[in-house]
């Protein structure tokens, strides 16, 4: 990050500091052991390693106590997180709802918490203090620790510092820490159970059971946990709003069930539909009727889910020691699903080749009357014979769907002493995610399918041996299968020859992280009459992440980069880092009114360099009940271990036409639509570590002791994020050939992959695509004049080769508010709350572009989210709503295809003048009551009250905005605990 003369003198002061508070301190430990009689408990708070210090209302800190969880009714972590206005709008934050089979979809049974939309890999997640290790699997390239692996039921609090925070913790915690603080020193015996389910028709049950027990013995405490959760899948065609596509127009060409045939095969040029289509026939752009396909027929919203999960707090309390040792462990089963994959050609081309007798399973007249409009041409088969035929568009029936088991284990112990009127403390941790996946469904081998389809295929499932001398096929001690046909739906024959070309293919994970530290905290000074107070310390760490698909899955060199199945990328990746810091925090209480905190921490990575984070904070309180309050830090995230350990990533990549106008007019015909295309991406040794500046101000007041108010403008400089950048590849292969190629990258080559013929093609001077200089307008006017393609872009092949890129900046501020108020009233208290987050500015600039766009109050980051309470609560029940409000924001209609901006404005949702709409505000209730009973209590919460359907988002294919609502309606749980004594 480039630092100001001033900014560097800080930072520099800061150190500076820190050298001198640790010699100070090492001479405080020359002083005699305390006297136990005089020990008190200093108390420690998320942002802070100073212990004893009067912190109170000192940062913007968020609290959610055991209470507020129960109130809630959530039963998991990824849930309570939907609560937390700093954790919602933007795409940071995901649970099961984005998850999927594919390498574009988040792991199945996973989810992630973010603060302020910036990422799951910018947010840093501790428990109890201290690391958790990430999932091995990636969301895309970034690694992020799986909330689903922390029980809800054995979280005591959670504490939440949404700004930078990298000068107390190091890497990550560029937008802020997340804290979960364990249940511990509880005795008795704790029996709960919850059911939640919507008032829909189908079962969308989750059952929940919990066991908290916790003994004290002669100076420790032992306290353990169980918790189990099962969840039913929730499905777009359980809701009526989901259940037909949003619009007609958003259809796909390859249908399920029976193919549509291809329309290079049609001898008038269109698409022909499917003979006997389940649906009825939609008519395309292009005014052909066809057997389409919608990708809500097979849309999870909720995948099943089921955890196990334990552990458990001992705690010693000696004379002038304290031992702790917490444990966590977690299983995950989880199943996910993502559309039907495509049936492509061996070489992944559009269109699959089938011989022509496959028609013959048709009636006479239908077989006929495709027959007279239908070109039959010669192709070559996997076996290397050739055949007669036409090509055909079409998926396979079944979802794509894997199967993921996670196993999680984190143990830390640690022990924390006196010395003189010094603490001390030291600890150590490991934890590790462990993660195996296999696809059980909807996957299949290309060339097995294709071998299949032309009769090549062996009951052993081994593809026939061809002799051209006789033209004949062999076995080799099996026997021939019939060609499995498309077209014959519902043989249980045919059925079974495809069953053979089904593939199984898996994915192993493991992340590590082991780490140990030290730190120290005391008084250093009086100053004005007032302690000094210093905390110090380091840390090393090591991280170890491998995430290794089965070569079945992989591209390869050797085979021109074609996965073995169809539609089914993968990640592969291994890294290690090892990591140490050095870090100091001074507190000093300039006067009575005013306290200055600063905080420093260096860091330095075996394969990333170092780093100094600095941090400047103050308070000030001109009166009892108001504190003014104000940070300055820097922050950083070391490009995460998958991202350094990319070997190879088989996924999909956009590219978006709508931010540069060469590029839409070479590939997109000129409208700002969002393309995407299969890419393989590839880790970038050259990668930067991204970094950030943030400042904050604001003020705490309390007018009266039931009345508490805080106000916070915060703003982040986020530089160097780290993503793939397909759109700026393209803008540079306009002027550098390096980055063009016909057909096939090869090994070693970074860039563009186009259609082989379009080197058969050139411009004005002779010049093909691959050429220095040449002039890509032409180029494809040329190709349009050769080919007479259905769209004039340059046509594209498949698998471009992108590297991982420090891709620009992203500015961010806004205001986070938080006012309660309590009325005592003669048997209860009603309690009042209104929290909530407005985002000022969220700009970044677009990814292939200088332009800067503002996403605040754009398609998916609404510019405020709110949280309204009121409660009744007396001493054995209380009652009261949640008011959740998300705003409304754009409508994404400008990268939807013309024949949806057509239907769009057929339907009167926007006008041909006006192509903008908005999507929405969200306004849902939440019903929780509770009642306590001697030895127990019963709950009910229940969730969007009044059943507000999901604001409508055309720009999503769901037809909802899957981030920042959803479709489920009401949905109610019922909780009950029983207490042991």
């Amino acid at each position: 990050m480039k630092k100001s003369t001033l900014l560097h003198r800080i930072s520099v002061s800061v150190g500076t500091l820190s050298y001198l508070s640790l010699c100070i301190a090492g001479a405080a430990f020359a002083q005699e052991p305390v006297n136990e009689d005089e020990t008190v408990e200093r108390i420690q708070v998320t942002g802070s390693n100073i212990r004893g210090a009067n912190m109170e209302g000192a940062q913007p800190l968020t609290v959610l106590t055991s209470d507020d969880i129960a109130r809630t009714g959530a039963s998991t972590i990824s849930e309570l997180m939907r609560t937390v206005t700093q954790a919602r709008g933007g795409v940071g934050t995901f649970d099961t709802t984005q998850s999927g089979a594919t390498s574009t979809s988040t792991p199945p049974g996973q989810a992630a918490a973010s603060l302020r939309g910036i990422g799951p890999s910018s947010t840093l997640t501790l428990v109890n203090g201290r690391r958790i290790a990430a999932s091995s699997f990636a969301a895309g390239t970034e690694n992020f620790v799986d909330i689903n692996s922390i029980p809800a039921s054995a979280v005591e609090r959670v504490e939440i510092l949404a700004t930078g925070a990298s000068a107390i913790y190091g890497a990550d915690a560029v937008a802020g820490v997340i804290n979960y603080i364990l249940k511990d020193d509880y005795e008795g015996l704790e029996l709960s159970t919850n059911y939640e389910n919507t008032t829909n028709s189908n079962d969308h049950g989750a059952l929940n059971f919990q066991m908290l027990w916790g003994k004290n013995f002669e100076n420790s405490n032992l306290t353990a946990f169980v918790d189990y959760y099962d969840r039913k899948a929730i499905r777009a065609a359980d809701f009526s709003q989901t259940r037909e596509p949003i619009l007609q127009s958003s259809y796909s060409y390859l249908a399920k069930g029976q193919p549509n045939i291809y329309f290079n095969s049609a001898r008038d040029g269109n698409e022909m539909p499917a003979p006997n289509c389940a649906d009825e026939l939609t008519i395309t752009e292009f005014g052909e009727e066809i057997c389409a396909y919608y990708a809500n027929e097979d849309d999870y919203f909720e995948t099943p889910l089921e955890t196990l999960s334990g552990g458990f707090t001992y705690t010693y309390q000696g004379d002038n020691l304290t031992w702790r040792t917490d444990l966590l462990a977690s299983h995950t089963k989880s199943t996910s699903f993502s559309t039907p994959a495509p049936i492509n050609q061996v070489d992944d081309e559009e269109g699959a080749w089938i011989g022509v007798d496959a028609l013959d399973v048709l009636d006479e007249t239908t077989r006929n009357s495709i027959l007279d409009n239908l070109y039959v041409d010669p192709f070559d088969t996997v076996a290397g014979r050739e055949l007669e035929g036409f090509q055909y568009d079409a998926r396979f029936s079944s979802p794509r769907t894997v199967e993921i088991e996670t196993d999680a284990i984190r143990l830390v112990t640690s022990v924390l002493g006196y010395f003189g009127d010094w603490e001390w403390e030291a600890g150590a941790l490991y934890s590790r995610s462990e993660s195996e996946q296999v696809a059980t469904q909807g996957i299949y081998n290309r060339y097995l399918y294709t071998a299949a389809a032309h009769g090549e295929l062996c009951d052993n499932g081994n593809i026939a041996q061809y002799n051209s001398d006789d033209d004949s096929l062999s076995c080799a001690g099996s026997n021939l299968l019939s060609a499995y046909n498309p077209f014959l739906v519902g043989d249980t024959q045919n059925d079974a020859i495809l069953g053979l070309t089904q593939a199984r293919p898996t994915r192993d994970g493991t992340s590590e992280v082991f780490g140990v530290d030290a730190k120290i905290n005391g008084e250093i000074a009086q100053f004005n009459g007032n302690a000094v107070l210093l905390a110090a310390g380091v840390e090393f760490r090591r991280e170890e992440i491998t995430d290794m698909p089965s070569l079945d899955s992989q591209a390869r060199a050797e085979n021109d980069f074609l996965v073995d199945v169809f539609g089914f990328g993968s990640s592969a990746s291994a890294a290690d880092r090892n990591q140490m810091g050095i870090f100091t925090e001074v507190f000093v209480p300039v006067s009575d009114k005013f306290d200055i905190s600063l905080a420093g921490r260096f860091d330095d990575y075996n394969d990333f360099g170092s780093t100094f984070n600095p941090k400047v904070g103050f308070t000030y309180r001109p009166l009892d009940n108001l504190v003014l309050r104000g940070s300055w830090s820097t922050a950083f995230r070391a490009p995460s271990l998958t991202q350094a350990g990319v070997q190879l990533r088989t996924t999909r990549a956009s590219f978006d036409c709508s931010v540069n106008s060469a590029v839409a007019d070479l590939y997109c015909e000129g409208q700002g639509t969002v393309r995407g295309n299969n890419v393989l991406e590839l880790g970038n040794p050259a990668l930067r570590a991204e970094e950030s500046e943030t400042y904050s101000f604001g003020f705490a007041y309390s007018p009266t002791d039931n009345t508490h108010i805080t106000v916070d403008y915060w703003t982040f400089d986020h530089e160097d994020i780290v993503d793939t950048n397909m759109t700026g590849v393209l803008n540079e292969a306009i002027t550098d050939a390096s980055l063009r190629h016909c057909g096939v990258l090869d090994e070693g080559e970074i860039g563009i992959s186009y259609l082989e013929d379009l080197c058969l093609v050139t411009d004005s001077q002779g010049n093909t695509i691959e050429a220095d200089g040449a002039n890509l307008t032409e180029i494809l006017d040329a190709w349009v004049a050769f080919d007479d393609p259905r769209f004039a872009e340059l046509p594209l092949f498949r698998d471009h080769i992108l590297l991982l890129d420090n891709t620009g900046t992203q500015e961010l501020e806004g205001i986070d508010w938080n006012v309660t108020h309590d009325i005592n009233m003669s048997r209860g208290t009603l309690e009042l709350g209104l929290s909530g987050t407005h985002y000022l500015t969220y700009d970044r600039n677009r990814p292939g572009s200088d332009q800067i766009e503002s996403l605040a109050g754009t398609f998916l980051y609404p510019e405020t989210v709110a949280t309204a309470e009121l409660f009744y609560v007396e001493e054995d029940w209380y009652v009261g709503a949640y008011v959740f409000y998300t705003g409304s924001y754009d409508d994404d209609i400008i990268r939807l295809r013309g024949r949806e901006i057509d239907e769009l404005i057929d339907i009167g949702a926007i006008t041909e003048e006006n192509q903008e709409r908005d999507v929405s505000s969200w306004t849902t209730v939440t019903l929780s009551a509770g009642y306590y009973f001697d030895n127990a209590d019963i709950r009910l919460t229940v969730d969007n009250l009044f059943d507000r359907d999901a604001p409508t988002a055309y720009g999503s294919g769901r037809g909802f905005d899957a981030y920042n609502h959803d479709p489920f309606g009401t949905r109610y749980t019922l909780a009950f605990s029983y207490y042991f004594q």
